[in-house]
């Protein structure tokens, strides 16, 4: 039967439609759809989708008691290992972790995990059960956790359970992290779904902390000396904007990604002016750089009013990392695609604002250490694109303050702290840390996994100590 049955399209929202405004893109399934996609799942003895989890979903099970209609059943089996599912079931790369192992896929189309993950998760939001207090005993032991983003909010819901009086400390006003400040509201809502499900996790009985800068307010030692913390996890993510290094990057009208999304979603700048957060871009963007959050500062540019968005990257868009739905929800929307282009210059006029960006035309060569084909310049190929400002996307990495203040914490060259992978045991006793802060920018999920993994070792080393 379930391999008769086609895999359920996502019902979206028109891209003629969607690209003014900012609700979300992906409408989710209704009840019989999910129940149809949930119906292709073969339930194999040996399932491998959950091979590709970083937090190890009980994947047939949540299924298999979705397919019941059970589907309180399916959310606790959820829960049982991932804090965050209705986030998870949109910003998941799917395709190359649970559903990239689906038997279903060796042939055809996998079964739809995420997109089912999402509905439950939906159906529990919309039923508004509140999460169970989770009363620490009164010698219980606390624990710090320095960042609410997705490494952060999972280490903290793990550690409740586990009975530990834990407070989280966050720099911004909002907690979520890059779920917040990093991800569009057309991708991932905020008050419907993010705050919501931080809500879930605050009403187990962990403390908040916003406005709260550790680095400045307190330092690790300050906490776990004078505060009464017994261990401390830090995931405090990759918040920090590369730069290309090239002429005119000081002009009016060149932003980072990080910058730029920061004032759309954590500032409203997309509802200005009901929130005074303005946010001047003009009517050509370039936007450099070929991952998600370069395809998420194009979507943004174009619901903002311009009409020519192009992503600059110099590769080819075979090579480009972002996910591939996101590359095809850009072009439906318009964003044009100036590949095997590199970048040596932003263009300044009168004012020192932009007007354009001068690119040499690029080839494939040789692979690289990454394996990809490595760009090489195409002699005598520079060409300006005439555009109002330039949003450089081409990664990020770790804010150094809590390293800065924490001398005995060793970092690497790159300024990610240096963890144990299995444990996230950092270099000073009692810390812990996970996530983009020490891999580096990478995705939800496995920043999600790192958590869960810190969480399990600040136990044991607890437990011993």
């Amino acid at each position: 039967m379930a391999s008769k049955i086609d895999r359920q399209a996502m019902p979206e929202q028109p891209a003629a439609e969607r690209i003014h405004n900012f609700s979300e893109v992906a409408l989710g399934y209704d009840e019989k759809t999910a129940m149809l996609e949930a119906q292709r799942c073969l339930h194999c003895g040996k399932p491998r989708c959950m091979m590709g989890c970083p937090v190890h979903v009980n994947i047939p099970g949540f299924i298999h008691a979705l397919v019941e209609g059970n589907l309180a059943k399916s959310i606790d089996t959820i829960k049982e290992t991932s804090s965050l599912p209705a986030i998870c079931g949109r910003v998941c790369p799917q395709e190359n972790q649970c559903e990239k192992f689906c038997i279903l896929g060796i042939k055809g189309e996998p079964v739809a995990i995420g997109r089912l993950e999402r509905f439950v998760a939906d159906w529990d939001l919309k039923r508004k059960k509140t999460e169970e207090v989770i009363k620490p005993a009164a010698d219980a032991q606390k624990v710090a956790v320095i960042g609410s983003g997705p490494a952060g909010l999972a280490a903290a819901g793990a550690l409740a359970k586990k009975g530990y009086r834990v407070t989280i400390f966050e720099a911004l006003h909002k907690a979520g992290g890059v779920l917040s400040y990093g991800i569009p509201e057309f991708r991932l809502p905020k008050d419907e779904v993010v705050q919501v499900e931080i809500q879930k996790l605050l009403d187990m009985g962990i403390e908040l902390c916003l406005d709260t800068v550790v680095g400045k307010l307190y330092t690790i030692d300050e906490l776990l000396k004078e505060e009464g913390f017994s261990a401390v996890f830090i995931g405090t993510g990759a918040g920090l904007p590369h730069f290309m290094e090239i002429p005119g990057e000081h002009l009016n009208g060149v932003y980072s990604a990080n910058e730029f999304l920061t004032r759309c979603n954590l500032m409203k700048a997309y509802a200005f002016p009901h929130y005074e957060t303005p946010l001047e871009i003009g009517k050509r963007v370039a936007v450099v750089g070929g991952g998600n959050v370069a395809m998420d500062a194009a979507r943004t540019a174009r619901r903002l009013g311009a009409e020519k968005v192009y992503i600059v990257y110099r590769r080819s868009e075979k090579e480009l990392p972002a996910r591939r739905e996101e590359v095809g929800h850009a072009k439906e929307e318009g964003i044009i695609f100036a590949t095997l282009n590199n970048p040596v210059e932003i263009l300044g006029d009168e004012h020192g604002s932009v007007r354009a960006i001068r690119c040499v035309q690029m080839a494939l060569g040789e692979p690289d250490e990454s394996g990809r084909r490595r760009p090489e310049p195409v002699p005598n190929s520079e060409h300006d694109l005439e555009v109002d400002s330039v949003i450089i996307s081409i990664g990020q990495g770790p804010n150094p303050l809590v390293q800065s203040t924490t001398p005995d914490m060793q970092v690497n060259k790159r300024g990610n702290i240096i963890a144990d992978e299995k444990t996230g045991m950092t270099t000073k006793e009692g810390v812990f840390a996970g996530g983009d802060v020490v891999t580096g920018a990478a995705t939800v999920i496995l920043a999600m996994g790192a958590g869960l993994k810190a969480a399990d070792a600040i136990d044991e080393y607890l437990q011993q100590n």
